[in-house]
This record gives structure tokens, sequence and C-alpha cells, in this order.
């Protein structure tokens, strides 16, 4: 995620390394190359000309604190200035009324269906008893797609007589309070490009429904086309907020950097992966950091959290103490932190984590993991030490792969042993992090 305008602004924190002071005449070039980060990575001219301004006064009005580098204290302001632009604090939805009501709005394409899915599975996990509504009766398939999705989110979907919209909001009003329902989301038509007949439509659905959030996806990959198409869907429908999907994906960041100065309405939420399980609450500061390249050690924590088994964890501390990690806890990790998501997502909230990571190897890798380890018999996995090499042979024979594959397995089990040794040692995490780079992925 934002690699490329995460490399860019690299360039221009390294301009400032290891200067002396801050000053004009040094700052000048830092701040070039950021202008230029942001104009590649597609981010609105207008939006680029406030933030290097802003920043300017900032760096040239700022005292370098004695703790900070030129470079440290230049990241800094560009961080507080990015937290600034991205809207600073996070704004939560706001359903006020019973059955609260969601619209979905946005162009085809953009993700509209699948997110509606993602935020039914969502709001289900906080407790709420949603029902998603299929109202795009234009697209091929929309309604038989959201069918779908809604079976891995466990959300029932009221699809009416599946031709008419206005017809098919009205019943849905009428099957949320029979079943009590206490939100709504509605599934609204897309369109190629905005046009006046989609509008008339999508006004008509508000004025019944009277939605407590009207939320537009956009797609993170389309850049300044979805800019202005949020600023049109805004001007004609008074949007709350926004969805920002595919960020997973070969985002150059422009869109998430530009919407709500646009606009002047938040991001909600983002799409990180093609989950159900792939859509998170938007926080500005942890989003700065990852755009950064800083990490986003909290979001890391909320889904390890969401996704590890506590009393599990506790086991495996207990036995790494007790220096009894052995190979099956070492693949019940693995598989524990498979659950968490992608690779690449996992490793962009880690700071100072590899960034050339081969991600498609990754995943291979935790395969092969799996097989060598499945291939051991129950005492290898309990005490690898017995691992001799006609043992070896036998569990590459086993598992389709070759000794050296076997061996790389099992130093990256040591790798994983001795890195969470240090993690329970005080002030072994920044050293933990080095050990990444011995893991299988």
């Amino acid at each position: 995620m934002f690699e490329s305008i995460q490399n860019k602004l690299n360039r221009a924190f390294k301009v400032l390394s290891g200067k002396g002071r801050i000053s004009e005449n040094n700052v000048k070039d830092a701040v070039k190359q950021v202008k230029l980060s942001l104009l590649e990575a597609d981010v609105n001219y207008k939006v680029v000309k406030e933030f290097i301004n802003d920043i300017k006064t900032e760096v040239l009005g700022e005292k370098v604190l004695s703790s900070f580098s030129p470079d440290q204290q230049f990241i800094k302001i560009v961080n507080e200035e990015l937290i600034k632009i991205l809207g600073e604090k996070k704004v939560d939805l706001s359903l006020q009324n019973r059955p609260a009501k969601i619209m979905v709005v946005g162009l085809q394409g953009s993700g509209k269906t699948t997110s509606c899915a993602k935020l039914a599975y969502l709001l289900k996990k906080n407790g709420k008893n949603p029902l998603l509504v299929a109202a795009d009766v234009y697209r091929p398939a929309a309604i038989d797609q959201l069918i779908q999705i809604s079976k891995k989110a466990d959300v029932p979907v009221f699809t009416g007589d599946k031709k008419n919209p206005i017809k098919i909001v009205e019943g849905a009003l009428k099957e949320a309070v029979k079943n009590i329902n206490d939100v709504i989301i509605f599934d609204t038509a897309g369109r190629l490009h905005v046009d006046e007949k989609m509008m008339d439509e999508l006004k008509k659905i508000a004025k019944i429904t009277k939605p407590d959030e009207i939320l537009m996806v956009i797609d993170a990959m389309t850049g300044q086309d979805a800019v202005n198409s949020a600023k049109k869907f805004n001007e004609l429908l008074e949007l709350s907020g926004f969805i920002v999907t595919k960020l997973d994906g070969d985002a150059r960041g422009g869109v998430i950097l530009s919407i709500r100065y646009i606009t002047e309405k938040p991001v909600k939420f983002v799409g990180l992966s093609e989950k159900i399980d792939g859509l998170e609450a938007f926080y500005p500061d942890r989003m700065a950091g990852r755009i950064l390249g800083m990490g986003d050690v909290l979001s890391l924590i909320d889904k390890l959290q969401a996704n590890i088994d506590m009393e599990k964890a506790k086991q495996i501390e207990e036995k790494i103490t007790k220096n009894k990690f052995d190979l099956e806890d070492f693949l019940s990790q693995l598989q524990e932190i498979k659950k968490m998501g992608s690779f690449g997502d996992i490793l962009n909230m880690i700071p100072g984590a590899p960034k050339n990571v081969d991600l498609d190897a990754g995943q291979k890798n935790l395969k092969q993991t799996e097989a060598v380890i499945n291939s051991m018999t129950k005492q290898e996995r309990r005490n690898p030490k017995i691992l001799n090499s006609s043992r070896k042979i036998r569990v590459a024979r086993g598992s389709g792969t070759s000794v050296t594959e076997v061996n790389k397995i099992l130093k990256s089990y040591n790798n994983m042993k001795d890195m969470m040794k240090m993690f329970n040692k005080k002030g072994g995490k920044m050293k933990a992090m080095k050990g990444f780079k011995g893991l299988p992925f």
C-alpha cells in the first residue's frame, strides 16, 4: 500500500539527512521533493498547494528540538500536516434512528455492492442486526452478487420484485420493522458516470428513507476522476462520508488525500482486502503513518485482538518462557498470522519491517512450511533436535520439497523462537522486528 509515494517521500527526507539544522536553503529541495511526490501520487493540485504552504510555514517557523535531527523534525511536521489533510480524528457512523438507514452510493466498478456486505458484516460483529437491500436493478447480476456475498456476512438480503428500486426500498422499510432489524443498508444503483436519471432516483430514495448516513464508495485506483465524481455526488446528495476501496492494490494514494479537502466530508471506512472482513474504520493518524512508511501499530493490535486466540497465545507465552516452543506451536502461530490478512497489509503496519518482501513467494512458503511440518512425526514436531539427515530426507519426500527447504523451515522456526524471546524481554521489541526477515514469508 502506498509503496510508490513512500519511496518518493523517503527521498525528500534524505535531502535533510545529516544536516545540522533546518534552514530556508536546505529545506527548499526537500519541500520540492514532497510536492513532486504528492503530484505523482495524483493528489489534487489544490490540496498539494495548501499542504506545501503549511509545511513551509511550520518548518521555517519551527525551532528544531534538540532530540530531533532535521530530517526527523521534517518527517514529524509532514506527518502532522498529513493528519490535518486526512481529517485529524476518526469519524464514526451516526446511527440515530431505529431502524437506522445507510444509503450506499457510487459508480459501477468502485466496489459498492461488496462494501455493503462488508459494512453489514462489521456492524453485525459490533452487535447490530442489519438488513441488506438490493436496490441496484440495472447492473447485470448486482442482486445475485449481493445475495452471494451476504452469505459470508450471514446477513439477510431484501430483494423485493427485483425490478422497481422505489418499491424495493419501500418494501425493505416494512421488512426491517417486521424482522426487528436495527440497521438497513441500501445498495443503490451505480452507473458508469454521473447522470441526471441516476441522481433523480437517488434523491427519491433519500426522500423516502431519510437516511442517517449517505456513504459514497470510491475506488482508490481511479485518481482524480473519483475526486470529481465525489464532488458531484456531494453537491447533489449531501454525503455524510466515504468508503475508499482497493487500497490493497496499486493505489497511488491521491484519492484518500484529496476527497476530504475537496468535499469537506470524512472518509469513514477503507477497504483493505477482498475478504468479508476487509473493511476497517478510518483513522487519519494511522493512515498518515502508513503513507509515510512509519507503520500502524495500533491497527495491527486491533487485528491481533480480533483474530488471535488469546487463550492459545497465553499458552504459547508460557511455553516460550519454559523453552518448550516446538514446531507444532510454530505452525500454529503461522496459521494465526494468516488469519490476520495479507502479509503485505501486516508488514505495512510494522515500523521498520522490510518493504522488498516477495509477497507471492511468502504465501507459497507458508503452504510449503505447513506441508513440511505435517510430514513430520509427532515426536519430530515436538523435539526438532532429533531431525537427523535420514529423517530430513524422509520429511522432504513426504512434503514434495528438498532437504534444503526443510533446513530453511527449521531455521525460520529458530528465528521465530528467538524473536518471541526478545518480545518477552524488556526493550526487546525493536530488536525482534529484525527477526521478520527470517520468517517464511
